[in-house]
C-alpha cells in the first residue's frame, strides 16, 4: 500500500492555480515553500486524503507547464448530489469545461481545464468500477 501520493505539476503562477484547487475541489495549503533551490511551490490537499497536489515555479529556469490532452486527474464521486456541487464549485474557480479527447470520462463524467492545462475529470461513479 502506498501511503501518501504526491502529484507534483509546474505552474504559471502559483496564486491562481491555489484559488482554483482549493475554491474547486475544496483542497486547503498544507504546505509551501519560496526560493527553495530556486524554486517556490504550495502543497494542496486535506487530512482526510492519503494524496495531494504540489504546484511549483522555478524561478532560474521558469518550466512551461506541458500538460497532452490525455493526462488527467480523475476524482470519482459515487454521490450523485456532491457530485454536482463539486462540478460547480469547480466552474465557479474558474475552471473551463471541455469535452474529454478519452470519449469515456464524458459518459458518466465532467471535465474541467485549468489555465495551464491541466484538466481534471469528476467521475459520477464509484471506485473500484466493477
Amino acid at each position: 500500500m502506498i501511503p501518501h501520493l504526491r502529484i507534483a505539476r509546474p505552474v504559471t503562477d502559483l496564486a491562481e492555480s491555489k484559488k482554483l484547487y482549493c475554491l474547486g475541489l475544496g483542497l486547503q495549503e498544507l504546505g509551501n515553500f519560496d526560493e527553495h533551490d530556486g524554486f517556490s511551490g504550495i502543497m494542496l490537499g486535506r487530512s482526510d486524503l492519503n494524496w495531494h497536489l504540489e504546484f511549483t515555479v522555478c524561478h532560474r529556469h521558469p518550466v512551461e507547464p506541458a500538460a497532452t490532452v490525455d493526462d488527467v486527474l480523475v476524482l470519482y464521486y459515487p454521490d450523485n448530489i456532491l457530485w454536482q456541487k463539486t462540478c460547480q464549485q469547480m466552474l465557479n474557480a474558474g475552471f473551463l469545461t471541455i469535452n474529454s479527447f478519452n470519449p469515456y470520462w464524458d459518459v458518466a463524467g465532467r471535465t474541467f481545464i485549468d489555465n495551464d492545462g491541466y484538466r481534471t475529470v469528476l467521475q459520477n461513479r464509484a471506485w473500484p468500477i466493477g
